[in-house]
């Protein structure tokens, strides 16, 4: 982790909260247009590698003893990158699961998810920012 989910993580946050970070900052749109074609399959990745992330901070439970701070930071990235994952790449999870009873729980979640959206982008944000100051003070 560091430098470059951090990176990834700003930017999923900059998708997720897109319309706060326009109202604030009007001069962002242009930053913004320039992912948001990409908004889907950066969703998409995202929900996978939270999942994978999740599993790997649970499998070093371990490291909870040694490194509290890393290890919380840890399953914070892969719940957000889950949860922004799936608001913002719905579209092409969908295309690959089949299923009906899947699609269902998907929008479910997705339901229950969205009025948090912009809250999500702006945690995602700043544990992004986190992640590369972090990046440079435990490495």
């Amino acid at each position: 982790m560091g430098l470059v989910t951090g990176a990834w993580l700003v930017a999923l946050g900059l998708l997720g909260a897109a319309s706060l970070v326009i109202a604030k900052k009007p001069d962002a749109k242009k930053l913004i247009d320039k992912i948001s074609p990409y908004q889907g399959w950066m969703g998409a990745i995202s929900a996978l590698w939270g999942v994978w992330t999740i599993i790997s901070a649970i499998l070093n439970i371990g490291m909870l003893s040694v490194a509290p701070v890393y290890w919380v930071s840890f399953l914070a990235v892969g719940i957000v990158e889950l949860a922004l994952g799936l608001l913002l790449g719905v579209g092409v999870l969908k295309t690959f699961i089949k299923d009906t009873t899947a699609q269902a729980k998907m929008d479910q979640t997705i339901v229950r998810l969205a009025p948090k959206q912009g809250a999500l982008g702006l945690f995602a944000i700043g544990l992004g920012v986190w992640m590369v100051v972090a990046g440079f003070v435990f490495a």
